[in-house]
């Protein structure tokens, strides 16, 4: 099955590698160029500020900035007035990248585990389990939310309530992160430790436990479903 895997989806596990590298690389530069230009993001104007939610929505889509990065630059920047905007602009990005995904794999995926049976009842079952499987991979800090929206869309989620799911398991972490944003005095500070202290560490660490752990339950039972099933 691995072998098929890499040789019929070698495009689609390229593009899957380079949405975890990716952001990383970008946004260490794009961190400099802000704290360069600090003035010119505390001018915007109102047109500016749609132009600006409507190029974070692609760079997000497109792994070149994480959500993280994102929801602490605009907290620092703009304040609470501009978190309406980010929320809306996750939302674009997941679809965008939804969309993306379905492009690129064209269904590939699809047919190669219609000859693994038990591969792809696993697949039906976390389907089935989406809403679940989507908010605990959205609550984590840590798994990079290009990559996830690539993963989920092959597992074939419905689009809206891929969308719906993904606002709403995002909301923890982006209120954490936009408020520490507005709260820093120094942007480079800001970016290099942004968890805030011991309290923020432990809330991050709580939210990793609870995706990891609700994932790990939520897989295990899939897979065992799934088997039985195909006993």
């Amino acid at each position: 099955m691995w072998k098929k895997l890499l040789q019929q989806n070698s495009g689609t596990l390229i593009y899957s590698l380079l949405l975890v590298v990716v952001p990383v690389v970008v946004s260490s530069g794009l961190g400099f160029w802000l704290y360069r230009n600090q003035e010119l993001m505390h001018s915007l104007t109102p047109e500016q500020m749609l132009l600006y939610y409507l190029l974070i929505s692609l760079t997000m889509a497109f792994a070149l900035t994480p959500t993280t990065f994102v929801a602490l630059a605009t907290g620092f920047f703009v304040g609470w007035e501009g978190f309406p905007g980010v929320v809306i602009a996750y939302g674009a990005a997941a679809l965008i990248g939804y969309q993306m995904a379905r492009l690129i794999d064209q269904g590939k995926l699809e047919r190669l585990l219609h000859q693994f049976p038990k591969a792809e009842g696993i697949r039906d079952e976390l389907r089935s389990q989406s809403w679940s499987l989507i908010i605990l991979t959205r609550i984590s800090p840590v798994l990079p939310f290009a990559f996830m929206t690539f993963v989920l869309s092959l597992v074939r989620v419905p689009r809206m309530r891929f969308l719906v799911a993904s606002m709403v398991g995002m909301l923890p972490r982006t209120l954490f992160f936009f408020w520490v944003g507005t709260q820093a005095q120094d942007l480079l500070a800001l970016l290099q430790n942004p968890n805030a202290g011991t309290s923020g560490k432990l809330l991050m660490g709580g939210l990793v436990v609870i995706s990891f752990g609700g994932l790990y339950v939520l897989l295990n039972r899939a897979f065992k479903k799934a088997l039985a099933k195909s006993a």
